[in-house]
């Protein structure tokens, strides 16, 4: 089996140094302005947030280790960041159905209302940088940079996990 630098010197050098120069471009400018959208609703909402009300919205109620699993995080990260979103009324607990004990995360009516505002931003956002892009170009790139996460998330998650600081 060839090891990663067997790959990279098969693959072109000069093609992966600009790729990985893009992303971390990309990197800092979806940090700069949060891709947070335009109009009122910009940079109203963090990623953290966004995600998760989007992965309720989508997939429905769950509870903390399933929605943590979906993201690919931990339950103690998605407790101390579904906390605000419950303060706030966006997200309600309720109990399981089947296990009154265990907590099940919904979406409010108040956080579909508030994510459907950022997604139009966002969607405003979006229909701004690529307005000179045709509709097939579109389509490419996101089949594309979807594809990229996707992989780059199993590369994720495959690396050992660094063990915590003592």
């Amino acid at each position: 089996m060839p090891t990663s630098s067997d790959m990279t010197t098969q693959l072109d050098t000069n093609v992966l140094d600009a790729l990985q120069h893009q992303v971390a471009l990309f990197a800092r400018r979806a940090e700069q302005t949060r891709l947070g959208g335009i109009g009122s609703a910009r940079n109203s909402m963090d990623r953290a947030a966004y995600l998760l009300l989007n992965r309720l919205d989508q997939e429905g109620p769950m509870g903390v280790k399933a929605l943590a699993a979906g993201m690919g995080i931990d339950s103690s990260t998605v407790t101390r960041q579904v906390a605000p979103l419950v303060d706030s009324g966006m997200v309600k607990r309720t109990s399981h159905p089947e296990d009154g004990r265990a907590v099940v995360l919904q979406l409010s009516p108040r956080g579909k209302a508030r994510l459907e505002e950022v997604r139009s931003s966002r969607r405003d956002l979006m229909a701004l940088v690529t307005e000179e892009w045709t509709s097939d170009e579109r389509d490419v790139f996101c089949e594309l940079l979807t594809r990229f996460n996707t992989a780059l998330s199993a590369v994720h998650s495959a690396l050992p996990q660094a063990a915590p600081a003592s």
